[in-house]
């Protein structure tokens, strides 16, 4: 079933680097010649909300995209996404910057 996540860009492994990251067997093989995209899960927080984190001891929720085009770190993305038998990873359909 396909759900909608928008997040901001925090890193991007392009496929010619994935030799240099330690992936897992799973995660390797979906994400070969593929786009590795760490989003902050909900967007940019506003500096309120990092504070209101801060405090409540609340952590940033980290989501996992791989997804066959690109993004530049500080995107605020919107992607359609199937969810992947990794927990956190799932797999872009569609991504929109």
């Amino acid at each position: 079933m396909d759900e909608t996540i928008a997040g901001e860009v925090i890193h991007v492994v392009p496929p010619a680097d994935h030799e240099d990251y330690d992936f897992e067997p799973e995660m390797a093989s979906l994400a070969d010649s593929r786009y590795v995209i760490v989003c902050r899960k909900g967007g940019k927080p506003s500096w309120l909300e990092r504070v209101r984190s801060f405090f409540t001891r609340r952590p940033i929720e980290a989501t996992t995209l791989v997804s066959e085009t690109g993004a530049d770190e500080g995107d605020e993305v919107t992607a359609t996404v199937r969810e992947t038998d990794l927990p956190g990873v799932y797999e872009a359909t569609e991504l929109r910057t």
